[in-house]
């Protein structure tokens, strides 16, 4: 569906920066510093700040260990590195994504908090069918 590809013209972001800055705002959300999130995942302090600034592009180990850390699926990581495209559960989720990834009235935390809560509900509400 290339969502991934629409994403990143809305934000002007390459993938390497939406990662980075879903990783921190995911982290901050948690109230994890980057030494906790470091012992969660196993993963050097200095390397995962230089995942979180977007200077280095972590492998799929580090970001299945991140995920689980912070509670996110791999895949979301995947899509926010650019690796994947979101499968297209609906044109209406697609839409809902959109919105809220180019609202500018939101902080890049507040809108990948948002999108991390509407994926979880969206997710519940399909796993109950």
């Amino acid at each position: 569906m290339g969502q991934v590809e629409e994403t990143h013209e809305m934000t002007d972001e390459a993938p390497q920066d939406l990662l980075a800055s879903f990783i921190r705002a995911q982290r901050q959300l948690a109230n994890l510093s980057l030494r906790q999130l470091s012992a969660l995942t196993q993963v050097s302090n200095p390397y995962l700040s230089q995942i979180e600034r977007g200077l280095h592009r972590p492998s799929l180990h580090v970001l299945r260990s991140i995920a689980d850390a912070l509670n996110v699926s791999t895949e979301t990581l995947l899509e926010y590195a650019g690796l994947i495209d979101h499968d297209g559960a609906g044109d209406e989720q697609d839409a809902a994504d959109r919105a809220i990834r180019s609202d500018r009235r939101l902080t890049e935390a507040q809108r990948a908090a948002l999108l991390a809560v509407y994926r979880s509900y969206v997710e519940a509400n399909e796993a109950d069918r």
